[in-house]
């Protein structure tokens, strides 16, 4: 029987690369999405699943879905999230939270549904999207950079529990990746502000660097590589910065590393 994996937030950019490659490469993939009326089949072995990451009853109905079809959940990629841009001072609390909840919170709830049927079956792999940003904050998305810091820690530390128990977790780190990202980003904190100038060149970076990045389908590939290796890295990095900030980080005392991210920005 072909391997089963469930990716969530399938229906565009890296969720949906992730869910065509695999399918191709013989997997037979559940995609999810909050909104999968009117999604067709993304390959030949693709299947939709309502799943909203933020509520606990639809994670809990999609995953129990997936197990009554018959099919055991061998891989899970938790990809499904978003991004807010503003500074730290000025989001609000609310729109904060409902990024964590997304980005962080989601993740625990799609991973405390599937975990037990891995841990009963004695086996799974598990890819968590991350970011290079949890690793080197942006400079006005401090929110996003801290839920992908969080996600970072929680992939190790999930993956020493699940370590004996013969299921595989690994961070795959993307940079800089040409998705609709930008487009499903709230933007809602780049108005007028008392940050102004830098505020609004950090923003013009960001805009301009995701249409000359690679595209989702290198971040795939890295995902398929993390599932199907005999012996899964801690960490993979995507990307045109991904050789710079690991290096950065564990050479660089951080007050450098600081004047680079904001030398990079132009703030």
């Amino acid at each position: 029987m072909m391997p089963t994996a469930l990716v969530t937030g399938a229906s565009s950019g890296i969720g949906a690369a992730t869910a065509r490659l695999l399918a191709d490469r013989g997997f037979r993939v559940f995609g999810t999405s909050r909104n999968p009326e009117g999604l067709t089949e993304t390959a030949g072995h693709v299947s939709w699943v309502a799943l909203d990451v933020c509520d606990d009853e639809s994670v809990t109905k999609a995953v129990a879905q997936v197990l009554d079809s018959g099919r055991r959940i061998d891989a899970l990629v938790c990809n499904a999230g978003n991004g807010i841009f503003g500074s730290v001072e000025e989001v609000p609390i609310a729109t904060a939270i409902a990024q964590v909840d997304t980005n962080l919170f989601g993740v625990l709830r799609t991973l405390r549904a599937v975990l037990p049927h891995m841990r009963e079956a004695g086996r799974g792999r598990i890819v968590l999207v991350g970011s290079l940003a949890g690793r080197a904050p942006i400079p006005f998305q401090a929110h996003y950079s801290a839920s992908k810091a969080a996600v970072d820690a929680l992939s190790l530390a999930l993956r020493n529990e699940v370590q004996p128990l013969g299921i595989g977790v690994s961070l795959v780190e993307p940079g800089d990746i040409n998705t609709a990202f930008n487009d499903a980003t709230d933007w809602s904190g780049a108005g007028e502000s008392p940050y102004g100038e830098r505020l609004r060149e950090s923003e013009r970076v960001i805009r301009e660097n995701l249409p000359r990045s690679p595209g989702p389908e290198r971040v795939a590939e890295v995902i398929h590589r993390a599932l199907t290796a005999r012996r899964p890295r801690v960490r993979y990095t995507v990307g045109p910065e991904s050789w710079m900030v690991p290096i950065g980080r564990r050479l660089l005392p951080d007050w450098l590393m600081l004047r680079f991210i904001r030398q990079h920005f132009g703030i």
